[in-house]
């Protein structure tokens, strides 16, 4: 593969990781209809939950739930396969940015595949692919930025990736601390403070990148 065709790809998949999360997530939220689904209070990982079940105070019943956990199934690897096939890192960076995509992919595997809320008591599975996904994935936005001139990037849009992985760590705190208060409020956009910004940042970085490369 020569380098612009490379680039092409590796901006296609990165638009992919953050695009196929957005439109499996709006189709399954605007299939559950009685009640409606909210994306200021309902959990995200409900919309991955057939049901109908009551778990941490919520109601679940996804009628697409296949669609919600296929759609987070397939972020992992083409993030994985975005970032794999960026060029101008050099080594130790491209090996530390491919490692941390491959940890936030085996997260986002986990979600789909154990979607539920961790409330019965068994292994949580879920949370931990959560945790992992959440962690890492602004973890990647962060090293992307940071690594920007090595890849071509604007600084302005280096600058960008790195506030929104801070962005989504800081909401991961106010999620995690809504969480323990039990209170609920907001709980839905707390959550989505923390996977929005980088995901968002995958399809700034796929735009720009394919941008460059005459698409």
């Amino acid at each position: 593969m020569n380098g612009i065709r490379q680039r092409r790809a590796a901006g296609a998949a990165l638009i992919t990781a953050g695009g196929v999360y957005f439109v499996a997530e709006f189709i399954a939220a605007a299939a559950w209809t009685d009640p409606a689904y909210s994306y200021t209070h309902h959990f995200i990982s409900n919309l991955g939950v057939h049901g109908p079940l009551t778990a941490f105070g919520q109601y679940m019943y996804s009628p697409l739930a296949v669609v919600m956990n296929i759609g987070i199934l397939l972020v992992g690897p083409a993030a994985l396969l975005g970032v794999t096939l960026l060029r101008g890192l050099p080594g130790v960076r491209r090996t530390a940015l491919i490692v941390t995509a491959a940890v936030m992919a085996a997260g986002m595997a986990l979600v789909a595949f154990f979607p539920g809320s961790g409330d019965d008591g068994g292994t949580d599975y879920h949370g931990l692919g959560a945790a992992l996904a959440f962690i890492v994935g602004n973890i990647v936005s962060i090293l992307i930025g940071r690594n920007s001139r090595f890849l071509g990037l604007s600084p302005r849009l280096g600058r960008i990736l790195v506030l929104f992985g801070i962005v989504g760590l800081v909401s991961l705190v106010a999620f995690a601390a809504i969480l323990a208060s039990g209170a609920g409020v907001l709980i839905g956009l707390s959550e989505r403070g923390i996977i929005y910004p980088f995901l968002a940042g995958f399809i700034l970085t796929g735009a720009a990148i394919r941008k460059q490369a005459g698409r």
